[in-house]
């Protein structure tokens, strides 16, 4: 079992930045793939960004994100991040983390686990 809990989230104006991050609990946190989805109002869940297990080798963005967002992790942590940069107001979402086990995959079905989000908001 992991628990996912999200911070970071908050209200920032357009071009703006804002450091997403996302505590797990477990001993096995580095053997699972680690994501980023959002949610806007009245839009499906979207895929943001994911990094794969162990040393983070492997990661994938959104086209609407990259170059822009940024996904890491530390092991040692426990912890997975999102650095979101040159913010526009279309980013304004709930944020969630998710976990896979041993599949690299942006797919939110692939994901076992989900945090409860936080919310990210971008005025223009």
């Amino acid at each position: 079992q992991v628990q996912l809990v999200e911070s970071g989230g908050g209200l920032v104006q357009a071009g703006g930045s804002l450091r997403l991050s996302c505590a797990a609990s477990g001993r096995t946190f580095s053997s699972y793939t680690m994501g980023w989805f959002r949610q806007a109002p009245g839009k499906e869940r979207e895929f943001v960004a994911v990094i794969n297990w162990s040393g983070g080798a492997m990661t994938s963005y959104a086209d609407s994100v990259k170059g822009r967002f940024t996904i890491s992790r530390d092991n040692a942590k426990n912890t997975v991040y999102l650095q979101m940069n040159n913010l526009k107001p279309e980013d304004t979402a709930v944020y969630y983390c998710a976990a896979a086990a041993k599949i690299f995959s942006i797919w939110g079905s692939n994901f076992d686990y989900w945090g409860q989000g936080t919310q990210v908001t971008v005025s223009s």
